[in-house]
């Protein structure tokens, strides 16, 4: 997006980063920001505050480019990949000589170590950054280190170090298998494709990765992967500050109304009827290799998890692994418990051939519920006559459609493991 130098006030508060370009087009400085409004009015607003270079810069601008991003975490990534790509001439002259901190990563070594540079003089190594500052590259390296653990020295010793024992290093040198090393190269991979601001395809990856070791029954690596997504989207999800909540108690309650009521809006203007969704029901499927199928029911109750009101079933009647007629046994027992309260909308975990099996349901009982698929892709939720609905990550209504299938999926892979595990001990 686009603005120019008069109309900087219109900035949307996101997180994100900006770039100031002159008249002639040419891009003369990249900045990240918090609060994109606030931080770009501090340049225009006061400028007799701002430093000699900064206000021979300020009088150059002519035009400010925009990029919303969701956390402070992206907008450094594609702040410094900007920076190393186009090279603004600002950015350079504001650091008085000093060298930008780069991420450098020893790629072509046997075991290779995540290590911090200044200057790129190793060809057998890749780079990462600029960073603008080194505290701020330490932050990207401290919060992706506890998703991706690396080693962080050259000649690691031959012996697991301390930050083995914080899970933050895999000690490479003490690797004994073939499958070790291959794990902690495809460990490094996923780190440098996120670091390259390709979070949507290591997420994809990992959850190819956690489906595969699911369907060779390697629980436990399926159980880490799971958990090394949940890290990535957290750290990608937008941050709110303690300065927000005292100036306003309700904070979390208003998230979650915007939530409601966003997704309330876009359903809507699908076609979709639907009252303010206070409850909703979301369900899951789980078998491997058609053994010990259950299925999840997990509830949203005002936008919160509410575990109190989750259930879990056993299938009974249907034989191997069918998800359509798992998804039917499950919701026509779930609504002939008329006690429960019934959803003011419900979701499946999959597309048509699961919302045709809702939909069968729902018309065998006369019952009038909003429904909705969620699509293998996340950003995709598929109605009840089969209309896709793209939503952007920033979207507070697929933020809350997200994690209600993130916790049912959650739901039905722990109560699937537990009836495994009985069964292997009869």
């Amino acid at each position: 997006m686009e603005y120019s130098v008069s109309s900087y006030l219109s900035l949307p508060e996101e997180p994100g980063v900006y770039q100031f370009f002159d008249r002639e087009n040419n891009l003369l400085y990249v900045g990240k920001a918090k609060n994109l409004k606030i931080r770009v009015a501090s340049y225009f607003s006061s400028p007799q505050n701002l430093s000699g270079k900064t206000k021979i810069l300020v009088s150059q601008v002519e035009k400010i480019r925009i990029t919303i991003v969701l956390s402070e975490l992206e907008s450094l990534l594609l702040e410094a990949a900007l920076i190393k790509k186009y090279t603004p001439k600002y950015n350079i002259r504001l650091t008085d000589g000093k060298a930008y901190p780069l991420i450098r990563i020893t790629i072509k070594h046997a075991f290779p170590a995540v290590l911090t540079a200044r200057r790129m003089e190793d060809s057998s190594s890749v780079y990462f950054g600029p960073y603008p500052n080194a505290s701020a590259m330490r932050m990207v390296l401290r919060t992706l280190r506890k998703i991706f653990p690396f080693q962080s020295v050259l000649n690691h010793p031959k012996k697991k170090c301390l930050y083995h024992h914080l899970g933050l290093c895999p000690c490479p040198p003490t690797f004994t298998t073939k499958e070790e090393k291959q794990e902690y190269k495809k460990m490094l991979k996923h780190l440098t494709d996120f670091l390259d601001g390709k979070t949507k395809k290591v997420l994809k990856d990992l959850e190819k990765e956690r489906e595969e070791n699911a369907q060779h029954e390697a629980f436990e690596k399926a159980a880490k992967v799971q958990n090394q997504i949940q890290a990535i989207e957290i750290v990608t999800q937008p941050k709110h500050h303690a300065f927000e909540y005292q100036t306003n108690p309700h904070l979390r309650e208003d998230i979650r109304q915007k939530e409601m009521e966003s997704l309330r809006t876009i359903l809507e203007e699908h076609g979709v009827e639907i009252n303010l969704p206070r409850r909703i029901e979301c369900y899951d499927n789980s078998n491997i290799q058609g053994t010990n199928p259950t299925s999840s029911m997990v509830v949203l109750t005002n936008g919160e998890i509410d575990k109190s009101q989750y259930r879990k079933f056993k299938i009974k009647t249907v034989k191997g692994p069918n998800d359509f007629a798992s998804m039917e046994e499950v919701l026509t027992r779930r609504l002939k418990h008329t006690e429960w309260p019934y959803p003011d909308l419900l979701i499946v975990d999959g597309g048509k051939g699961q919302i045709t099996s809702a939909k069968k349901v729902l018309e065998k009982l006369h019952t009038n519920i909003p429904l909705v698929g969620l699509a293998k892709r996340y950003e995709t939720i598929i109605t009840s006559d089969f209309t896709e609905i793209h939503l952007p990550k920033s979207s507070p209504a697929l933020q809350m459609v997200m994690r209600i299938r993130d916790e049912a999926h959650r739901f039905a892979i722990t109560f699937h493991r537990k009836l495994r595990g009985k069964s292997t001990f009869l």
